[in-house]
């Protein structure tokens, strides 16, 4: 006998509340019935405290641990989650962000949760809103205690001129190696960064042992300690050693050292300073690097720094085109050339022309204007100085070319560089007319290698007075725009309606 079909409405019963027709489940009632009489998110906690750091701008994830986050992310959606309390007791289906303004210090989430309520599935949506709270981390407690350190590193350079610091300051700003140090303090003969971790002054460290040639001695001592839980608390010290070589000092090699490089030298300059130390020889255009295991091998001081150079003018000059050949690297930026110069104060005077060869060759011309170090006349106290002959040592070194006045380069220079927050010693505050900080400006427009690893930004100031001041700066090594980066600068301004 063939089954008869049952009609539509043979599984459905008549709601007990409202009446309508609807389809059987355990308590014969509708879900919006079920829904206005009970609240499967009542458990739930709908207002909530939000911790946030304005100093590193990180969220609070309890119970110790800050996270950083940016707003409407997903980082920052499980951080509110875990703060609503009575989620374990429902089942979660969808969460979201409800728009509110930056400002307003709330936060708001939009969440879709699931309950079996005797044997009917209720799913139910609700906003949980967040305040949020301002409080310090401890990370940052410790940054504005500025006292508060576990460990230091001393970096010194024992050097008359810090053309060096200069150039680690902006690798350190470029790479953004100082980024957990408590504080950063200006000492006579360098800089102290102060550490709330041994970590992290450690890799301060070794990231110095890769930017320049120097090195380094650790230390600690004991603060306090518990017999109980024989715990010790100590404070650690590096000590960074710095080359005392910098760029333009001239040198005079040991004769050992001199035999190891192939007879190289013994009289060179120091042309750059970066990861190792890189030395010239005027009279045969021979190059080497050293790195700091060869220079604390043989250590050298330098016989004169740049403060110790004077200006020459250049009276004639002749290309040596017959290049000895000689064993070893040869520098292909300089040229050979035999010069004959005179002291620029002197030029009044009938005084003799001195006579030098100099790597210079590609740069100077008659009447140009040159740094160099009168070796003649100059009463040295070194002892591989005093081991050369006299008639193999040159009147007058030559060093680098003058390309004018220091003070009206700075004033149509075009670009700046930014520093780090030092809180410099008011007995010896170096302002930006300082002569060593010039030369570091010069030598980066110089020396197109020696800016590779430094940021260098636009001078809004100075940017409108190009065009009037282009015609003057012609013969004047410059940094083209191209390699300035603009100072992006963020600031909370009000929006225009409009």
């Amino acid at each position: 006998m063939a089954s008869v079909p049952m009609p539509p409405s043979a599984n459905k019963v008549l709601c007990c509340q409202c009446g309508i027709l609807i389809d059987q489940n355990p308590l014969n009632t509708c879900i919006q019935c079920i829904q206005a009489k009970i609240d499967i998110t009542e458990d739930l906690s709908k207002q909530c405290l939000l911790q946030f750091c304005g100093k590193c701008e990180r969220y609070l994830q309890p119970p110790t641990t800050w996270v950083t986050a940016t707003l409407e992310s997903r980082q920052l959606l499980a951080i509110c989650l875990k703060r609503i309390k009575g989620l374990n007791k429902v089942n979660l289906v969808d969460a979201g962000f409800v728009w509110t303004e930056p400002h307003s210090k709330r936060i708001k989430v939009k969440i879709s949760v699931q309950k079996d309520v005797q044997g009917a599935m209720l799913q139910q949506t609700t906003i949980i809103d967040f305040q949020v709270v301002n409080q310090i981390c401890e990370d940052c407690q410790r940054v504005e205690a500025k006292d508060y350190w576990k460990c230091v590193v001393q970096v010194r350079q024992r050097a008359q001129h810090k053309k060096t610091f200069y150039y680690l300051e902006q690798l350190i700003l470029k790479l953004n190696a100082h980024q957990k140090t408590v504080s950063i303090k200006q000492t006579q003969d360098g800089i102290d960064f102060f550490y709330a971790g041994q970590q992290d002054a450690r890799k301060l460290v070794d990231f110095l042992m890769s930017a320049a040639p120097c090195r380094y001695d650790t230390s600690k001592r004991l603060i306090s300690h518990d017999i109980h839980s024989n715990t010790y608390n100590y404070k650690f010290t590096f000590s960074v050693e710095i080359v005392p070589i910098c760029k333009d000092d001239i040198v005079v090699l040991t004769q050992k050292l001199s035999k190891e490089l192939g007879g190289f030298g013994p009289i060179c300059i120091c042309y750059r300073v970066s990861q190792v130390i890189s030395l010239i020889d005027p009279l045969t255009l021979k190059i080497v690097d050293l790195d700091s295991n060869a220079y604390w091998r043989c250590p050298f001081q330098p016989i004169c720094i740049p403060k110790q150079l004077r200006e020459y003018t250049v009276m004639d000059i002749d290309k040596d085109d017959a290049k000895p050949h000689n064993y070893g690297r040869e520098s292909n930026k300089h040229e050979l050339a035999h010069a004959w110069v005179i002291k620029t104060n002197e030029l009044t005077s009938n005084s003799q022309q001195l006579y030098t060869k100099t790597h210079l060759g590609r740069l100077l011309n008659i009447g140009d204007t040159a740094l160099g170090f009168d070796l003649a006349n100059a009463n040295v106290n070194n002892e591989h100085l005093d081991a050369i002959k006299p008639e193999n040592l040159p009147d007058v070194i030559l060093v680098k070319k003058v390309y004018g006045d220091k003070l009206k380069r700075h004033k149509k220079r075009k670009w700046k560089l930014i520093h780090l927050p030092i809180e410099k010693d008011t007995s010896s505050v170096a302002t930006i007319e300082d002569k060593d900080y010039l030369d570091f400006l010069e030598d980066l427009e110089e020396d197109p290698k020696a800016r590779e690893h430094v940021n260098i930004y636009k001078d809004p100031k100075k940017m409108l007075s190009v065009e009037t001041e282009e015609s003057d700066n012609e013969n004047l090594p410059q940094i083209s725009l191209q390699e300035m980066l603009d100072d992006l600068r963020l600031t909370d301004e009000p929006m225009d309606d409009s």
